[in-house]
């Protein structure tokens, strides 16, 4: 093992994403995604929502200013900022999100994987789970 993977860091707990909306967020996170509400996210200054994604990792949607509003995202969300997700039905996770109108792109890698954006333009990579 080498030293690096043997430090303190053993596991990422929560990923935050920004939203405009909460409720459009909730929508497509909770509809199209099919993720399941956490229900016990503490009082925050600020709109927001927890998901629960197994063995204690969590999404954070956070309804604050985003200091990137506006910027030019790069097509292909590969190429940008992401944050990955395991499924395991790709199939039918292509599916949810044709019906929702939303588009996605392959990964240029060869991987079982695709990238879509939320409606903030935050990049969501799902990896087929083995």
């Amino acid at each position: 093992m080498s030293e690096l993977s043997s430090g303190p860091v053993a596991a990422l707990l929560h990923a935050g994403l920004l939203v405009s909306d909460l409720a459009r967020a909730k929508t497509f996170y909770e509809s199209v995604l099919g993720l399941t509400l956490y229900p016990d996210r503490p009082e925050l200054p600020y709109p927001g929502a927890w998901y629960d994604l197994g063995d204690g990792q969590q999404l954070h949607l956070m309804q604050l200013p985003n200091p990137d509003a506006g910027s030019v995202r790069p097509e292909h969300g590969g190429r940008d900022r992401h944050i990955a997700l395991a499924v395991t039905n790709m199939a039918a996770l292509k599916s949810r999100l044709d019906a929702a109108g939303v588009k996605y792109t392959a990964s240029k890698s060869g991987r079982a994987a695709v990238f879509c954006r939320d409606p903030d333009a935050n990049t969501l990579e799902f990896v087929e789970a083995n």
